[in-house]
């Protein structure tokens, strides 16, 4: 019966806590949710000439980049946020092992 209130108040924890890393950076989410979108919507050829093609970051994406440098908590929150659904699709297409 201890473990069920401990795994009860686990999941309650990591519940606040997702939704409240998505209150704290609502822009950086929205900005999140794009990235992962495109490696949903796109194809693994898609993926593999992106990759080697190296497009060079607009601006909005160089500022993101500052501020992710700047901010450890918000790095944490929006690598977290991409890198699942990222690493998935690129295991899918055998881009990593």
């Amino acid at each position: 019966m201890g473990k069920r209130f401990y795994l009860v108040g686990l999941t309650l924890t990591l519940i606040y806590l997702s939704v409240a890393s998505a209150q704290q950076y609502p822009i950086m989410d929205m900005i999140a949710n794009k990235v992962v979108a495109k490696y949903q919507t796109s194809s693994c050829e898609q993926l593999y000439l992106s990759k080697a093609e190296k497009p060079r970051p607009g601006p909005e994406e160089l500022k993101l980049i500052q501020v992710l440098r700047g901010d450890p908590q918000m790095r944490a929150a929006f690598i977290n946020k991409i890198a699942p659904p990222i690493a998935n699709k690129m295991f899918d297409c055998g881009i990593i092992p």
